[in-house]
């Protein structure tokens, strides 16, 4: 499947290079002469690695060897699809970014590079985004006559608002670091070759939390968002009920009280 995980070293081949190095693993787009150009092992790759996260791993960062973190589909295997080939394709991308949005672990993505097409419905499904000077917002496919089809008019229309992204969508317009986050393609902006130590302390950090409430935040705030507001704030309720009944939360609050740092299982 193309997969490579270590643990406290670094793995160079292989459609996605994954180290985990305590609560944190790190995957990383490893198709640099392909500008990280997704083909359908590293999507599956995606999909196996959130679907299942390796014991222990309480946050992940995602990012692009090369200096790209995703250049989108790779056009060479897209091309001669037939137009029912298309849609289980796309359907295939919707399970894997859904798998990376809500299966439980909080994702940062490190945006080096380009982070076009299927590369920025990648960044769009994670949780937090870096992006790093240089790095490139875009959705050329109007320009190459085809639609989107990873999930970005269900995702980046709630990130950045669907008149936006029609607007971004028609012109094939690009954005950069300062651009993305002042309309939210991008939560914090990095200098040039600083975006994974930004990347990495803002995984540990999350990593720091109780794994239940990181767990009902990812899998929480945008299903509250789809719902009515009623059904949102009874929801929030449940959720707020479940959490302050675990072992972690009366951690947290002895830590609070005796002004110290709480240590989450």
């Amino acid at each position: 499947m193309g997969v490579q995980a270590r643990t406290g070293a670094s793995q160079d081949t292989g459609a996605i290079a994954i180290e985990v190095r305590g609560a944190v693993a790190r995957l990383a787009f490893n198709r640099p002469g392909k500008r990280n150009a997704v083909n359908d092992g590293m999507l599956a790759a995606l999909s196996a690695f959130f679907e299942a996260p390796a014991e222990g791993v309480r946050c992940a960062i995602l990012s692009g060897n090369g200096g790209n973190f995703s250049a989108g589909l790779d056009l060479s295997e897209h091309a001669t699809r037939t137009s029912v080939e298309v849609l289980h394709h796309s359907r295939n991308w919707h399970k894997a970014m859904d798998a990376i949005q809500f299966g439980g672990l909080p994702v940062v993505a490190m945006i080096s590079g380009a982070a076009m097409g299927g590369g920025l419905e990648i960044a769009a499904a994670c949780h937090v985004r870096v992006a790093e000077e240089g790095a490139m917002f875009r959705l050329p496919e109007g320009k190459r006559g085809i639609f989107v089809g990873g999930g970005a008019t269900a995702r980046l229309s709630r990130i950045i608002g669907p008149d936006r992204l029609t607007e971004m969508m028609l012109t094939g317009r690009t954005f950069d670091a300062e651009e993305a986050v002042r309309i939210g393609l991008a939560h914090y902006r990095a200098g040039a070759g600083e975006g994974m130590a930004l990347a990495q302390d803002l995984a540990g950090r999350i990593a720091e939390n109780a794994t239940l409430v990181n767990y009902l935040i990812v899998q929480g705030v945008s299903r509250i968002a789809d719902m009515s507001h009623g059904d949102g704030l009874f929801t929030e309720s449940l959720a707020a009920a479940l959490s302050t009944t675990t072992e972690d939360a009366k951690e947290g609050l002895d830590a609070f009280f005796e002004r110290r740092q709480p240590k989450f299982k």
